[in-house]
């Protein structure tokens, strides 16, 4: 593997790597078409790469009660902005357009989402992930009651706080490493997707 990808080391082949852990990196790169330089960066330190992804399956694939994957991916996108986190923003920022079908979305809340002409949901539901994320992070009845207001559930409130705060993890793991993103995560989601184009990975 190539040392571009992390500044620790990294097992030298994919044989090298326990064998579920490469069972998922195959997975998600018979899927997507490549592995995700992320699945190799936290291949470092394999027990941590269980938990990382089993915790991250647990929040970014469950049903919440009105959070879609979308908006799962824009909190994504608007707390690792903050945090510039580059790789973050570009991974998943290719998960915002595919999903929300928009091409300028993610550019916009990447850079400023008070301007991106979002929703009052939208725009509230990023307040919230970088008070979460950034800020304090207290979840007073004042903003329990504003995103209430804009249809959120108690427990859609629970997965937003802990995506923000997730991510905020990761974006200081992946700067930490000073892993890139995959080059083709930049097209992912602007230009027409082919027939025989892969899917998108999970992270």
């Amino acid at each position: 593997m190539s040392a571009a990808i992390s500044r620790f080391k990294l097992p030298q082949t994919l044989e090298d790597v326990p064998s579920d852990i490469r069972d998922a990196m195959l997975a998600v790169q018979e899927k997507a078409g490549f592995v995700p330089n992320v699945f190799l960066m936290l291949a470092h330190r394999p027990d941590e790469f269980r938990a990382f992804f089993a915790y991250h399956d647990a929040l970014m694939e469950r049903d919440s009660d009105t959070l879609t994957k979308a908006e799962k991916e824009m909190i994504v996108v608007t707390t690792s902005a903050r945090n510039r986190c580059l790789y973050c923003v570009v991974a998943h920022g290719a998960l915002v357009r595919i999903y929300s079908k928009d091409p300028l979305l993610a550019d916009n809340i990447a850079i400023n989402h008070t301007v991106a002409g979002l929703s009052e949901r939208h725009r509230l539901m990023l307040d919230f992930a970088l008070h979460s994320a950034i800020e304090l992070g207290e979840f007073s009845p004042q903003w329990q009651t504003r995103l209430e207001e804009v249809g959120f559930t108690l427990d859609d409130c629970w997965d937003i706080g802990a995506i923000a705060a997730f991510f905020g993890m990761s974006n200081r793991l992946v700067t930490l490493a000073g892993t890139p993103p995959n080059s083709e995560f930049y097209l992912m989601g602007r230009v027409p997707k082919k027939p025989d184009e892969p899917t998108q990975p999970t992270s």
